[in-house]
């Protein structure tokens, strides 16, 4: 398989809501799922894109917005552009209600169609 540009790399992006409290071992665990439902969801859609990802050093980025209305508007704007992604809601059972949602998986994906709505976010 060619190499990809740099451009163009594979790469996975985890955003998360800082305008809920979350302990750092709660934060950690709600980054990890998204990285993983996410994972497996491209996996099953297209096993070269997540091959290439695993062979290439599985480049991950966690990124953070203010609020629910920010990563609910991203989750649709990548569902509408058919990038991969899955929208993380807590199941409830420590330190927040059921269904709270905190994280946005996004990808394994081409690093320049998850960059067009990534790119204003900060680092976590």
């Amino acid at each position: 398989m060619p190499a990809r540009s740099s451009t163009d790399e594979l790469k996975q992006v985890i955003i998360v809501r800082t305008d809920i409290e979350m302990g750092r071992g709660k934060l950690a665990a709600q980054v990890a799922h998204a990285s993983l439902m996410s994972y497996l969801d491209v996996e099953k859609s297209d096993r070269k894109v997540a091959q290439e990802w695993l062979d290439g050093g599985e480049k991950k980025i966690v990124l953070k917005v203010p609020d629910e209305e920010s990563l609910i508007k991203l989750f649709k704007a990548f569902q509408y552009k058919g990038v991969p992604c899955v929208l993380v809601s807590d199941a409830g059972l420590t330190q927040l209600p059921p269904g709270t949602k905190t994280a946005l998986g996004i990808g394994p994906w081409k690093g320049t169609e998850i960059d067009k709505f990534t790119s204003a976010l900060k680092l976590l």
